[in-house]
């Protein structure tokens, strides 16, 4: 019930913001050999708490870090959208007293202006509040996964880990399409 108010909830979302531009500059570098694992392991040790260990150099390593930097970036970013987009859902309908239109009588819980933010603040506001944090969780339990298996030690259940990625980036992918279609 306290999760929406714990700061590791907001050290979570802080690393799916951070995860975008972090993965986008660490594909180049990745490639060049440059210290993306590095980079991306301080990330996730900094926001998620993640302790992966250093895998060394070699070609091996480099290539780990290449296949982290391309199947992770499409995971960050579909984790950042979902995320910012239901984060967003609970400001709008918890603040839905403050929307231009002005008019509940067409809105769901009308025809007065109580009636309609009762329906979206708890419908829209509380429920999106309350799911959010487990939804970010759920994302950044994968990435940490990724992390210690593609720039770690540790490779123990990366082929799992890397499927649940890909699913879940087609997956969110797929859902996103009528949403986009709405604005």
């Amino acid at each position: 019930m306290c999760e929406p108010f714990r700061a590791a909830t907001w050290l979570r979302f802080a690393y799916l913001v951070l995860a975008v531009p972090v993965g986008v500059l660490c594909l180049p570098l990745a490639l060049v050999g440059g210290p993306a694992g590095r980079i991306q392991r301080g990330l996730a040790r900094r926001f998620l708490g993640v302790e992966a260990a250093d895998p060394g150099r070699g070609a091996r390593t480099g290539l780990l870090a290449v296949a982290h930097a391309v199947i992770g970036l499409p995971l960050n970013l579909m984790a950042l959208t979902v995320s910012g987009y239901f984060w967003t859902v609970v400001v709008i309908n918890l603040a839905y007293p403050l929307r231009p239109d002005g008019d509940p009588s067409q809105a769901w819980g009308g025809p007065t202006m109580a009636g309609a933010w009762a329906v979206h603040g708890i419908g829209g506001g509380v429920s999106f509040l309350l799911i959010t944090p487990w939804v970010m969780r759920g994302f950044t339990v994968i990435q940490a996964r990724l992390v210690k298996g593609f720039l770690g030690a540790d490779r123990t259940g990366l082929l799992k880990a890397t499927s649940i990625a890909v699913a879940l980036a087609l997956v969110c992918a797929i859902l996103s399409i009528p949403v986009i279609h709405q604005l």
